[in-house]
């Protein structure tokens, strides 16, 4: 449960001058005991940390690195667009054509405003929400994660459930009480409530399957159930798929449900690893957008030049576009079939290794993102997944890493696999994890 003697040194500098000394606070390691290791480089299916010591990376900067880490593509892309200016402040080409990407791939998009995170995304979508509709009442879900800012750090998962902490110190009561709190896939409770308050209610913001406590998947017409509520009260339904967005497919989770939400927010991958949030929608509700109606919201560093090429260069190369091959290793093919063949692969060797072992579990995976269970339970929402053995976990995390397979430093996380990964590479992960499970 040691990492090397430099990145321990960095750390402990770090704690001086950085809060927990972390800039994100999953990055801690304290839901597996430990302290986090410090990477120097990474490429492809790998990290390499400052003592030298590489891993196969299953987190890829939690999620964005759908190419893998620093694809040749994507540092080209930069390395020239940098040449002609870092940022500008003006309006962009780069950002008409993430515009245009965007609001091709995905149907319910009629207009998309670039921000520079997810939790500027969530946020300005359910502020204009408010806007639109002149309600106050927000709906969200137990575990789901949307960021950081104050109406919807209630009962949030990712880091804060790993914290202990879901509903934060410096949040107004006043503004908590306007964020009303579900179990999710909950059909009951969510009928009930919108009988007694639906015509208060401005928006349902959901994630369209929740990844930040675990990876829960709706159950069947759960996700209908929402789009059909709203639209019968005059509410609007948010898609937060800043996670599953252009990650599970062209269209996100909205494409293979076949659903229409009303506003949709993304981050991650569109950036290409570089910092990045949007949301959009119908054209109705974003006119509402100032300059053009009266709910402000603005950016400095929106449309970022280098932001927007890097993440076209990235959307391009997942579709299979000629235009993005050039010093690629990456197969011109639909990025997203190979990235389910590879998912398989590694969910279908996960339950045969853990099934012969006779341990107990469960593994979520839709496409590229999974997340296993040490449990043997449905898991529909974060009370289930709270059930889990997370002392088997920590060991387990531990002996994987100790021989080189980086995953998630936290039961509540999702992992993801790149178009970098391998068959080998999962092959060699999971000798990793059956030594693992051998060794606890």
């Amino acid at each position: 449960m040691h990492t090397g003697p430099l990145s321990q040194k960095l750390f402990a500098t770090a704690k001086t001058m950085i809060p927990g000394g972390v800039n994100s606070p999953v990055r801690a390691f304290r839901n597996v005991g430990g302290e986090p290791f410090f990477v120097r480089k990474a490429k492809g299916s790998r990290i390499t940390d400052v003592d030298g010591k590489t891993y196969i990376d299953y987190i890829g900067s939690w999620g964005p690195n759908i190419l893998g880490h620093a694809p040749a593509v994507i540092t080209n892309t930069i390395h020239e667009v940098a040449k002609d200016g870092i940022s500008f402040g003006i309006p962009n080409p780069f950002e008409v054509e993430m515009a245009r990407t965007i609001t091709d791939w995905v149907p319910s998009v009629e207009k998309v405003r670039m921000c520079n995170s997810g939790t500027e995304a969530t946020m300005s979508a359910i502020r204009l929400a408010r806007g639109f509709t002149k309600r106050d009442l927000i709906v969200k879900f137990d575990g789901c994660y949307h960021g950081h800012s104050d109406s919807l750090l209630v009962a949030a998962g990712s880091g804060a459930l790993t914290h202990g902490e879901p509903d934060s110190a410096g949040v107004p009561k006043d503004f908590a009480k306007n964020t009303i709190v579900l179990p999710y896939n909950d059909a009951e409770a969510l009928t009930a409530l919108f009988e007694e308050k639906g015509e208060l209610i401005a928006a349902i913001i959901v994630e369209s399957y929740p990844a930040n406590a675990g990876f829960v998947l709706p159950q069947p017409g759960y996700l209908d159930l929402l789009t059909s509520i709203t639209r019968k009260f005059g509410a609007l339904l948010i898609f937060d798929e800043v996670m599953t967005g252009f990650r599970l497919g062209k269209a996100g989770v909205q494409g293979l449900e076949n659903l229409t939400p009303d506003l949709s927010c993304f981050g991650k991958v569109i950036g290409g690893g570089l910092p990045v949030g949007a949301f959009g929608g119908r054209a109705d509700v974003m006119d509402m957008l100032a300059p053009d109606g009266p709910v402000y919201q603005a950016g400095t560093l929106s449309g970022n030049p280098l932001a927007m090429a890097a993440g076209l260069a990235q959307l391009k190369q997942l579709a299979g576009s000629d235009q993005a091959t050039s010093g690629t290793t990456v197969p011109v093919v639909n990025g997203y079939t190979r990235l389910d063949q590879l998912g398989l692969h590694f969910e279908t060797g996960i339950r045969k290794l853990f099934t012969e072992k006779g341990i107990p579990h469960r593994i979520n995976r839709v496409g590229s993102m999974f997340c296993l269970y040490f449990i043997d339970e449905e898991i529909r929402n974060v009370t289930d997944v709270m059930k889990q053995d997370f002392e088997i976990f920590k060991k387990f995390f531990w002996a994987c890493l100790d021989k080189g397979i980086y995953l998630a430093p936290s039961p509540y996380e999702t992992g993801f696999i790149s178009l970098a990964h391998t068959e080998a590479d999962i092959d060699d992960t999971l000798t990793v994890m059956s030594d693992a499970l051998t060794r606890i």
